[in-house]
């Protein structure tokens, strides 16, 4: 496994449109990412966009799933998320993800974000292992 951030954004899409998402492996059960808030990622009141803050728990919390399923795509079933603090443009936020258990078809897990020192959002929720 690897210790360094590798960029998972690499195809055309929305995640590489809004400046990627970096990621890491840091045991079989436990997942890092983090990205870089800038001027687009922000709402008319100045802080990160809810919206923006969903997807990076969707995109970050995805990949851990399907690193968990041995990089079987996972496609999201449910995504419960709690906004606790803002964070503004020049932030960093890293997420951490850790997967509660894995089935042969369903990934159940946990991740929180934080940025200077606090988090800024929980989520939980559910992958379906996608096989076609």
């Amino acid at each position: 496994m690897t210790n360094k951030f590798e960029q998972i954004s690499s195809n055309s899409g929305f995640m590489k449109h809004n400046g990627g998402l970096l990621f890491r492996t840091i045991s079989e059960s436990e997942y890092e990412f983090k990205t870089n808030i800038n001027e687009k990622h922000l709402n008319r009141v100045k802080i990160t966009h809810g919206g923006y803050i969903a997807s990076i728990i969707d995109a970050g919390s995805g990949t851990a799933a399907s690193r968990s399923a041995g990089n079987v795509p996972c496609v999201t079933i449910s995504l419960d998320i709690k906004y606790i603090a803002p964070s503004k443009e020049g932030d960093e936020i890293t997420g951490f993800t850790k997967i509660l258990k894995k089935t042969k078809t369903m990934v159940f897990l946990t991740c929180h974000l934080t940025s200077n020192g606090k988090i800024i959002a929980n989520a939980s929720g559910v992958w379906k292992i996608y096989k076609n």
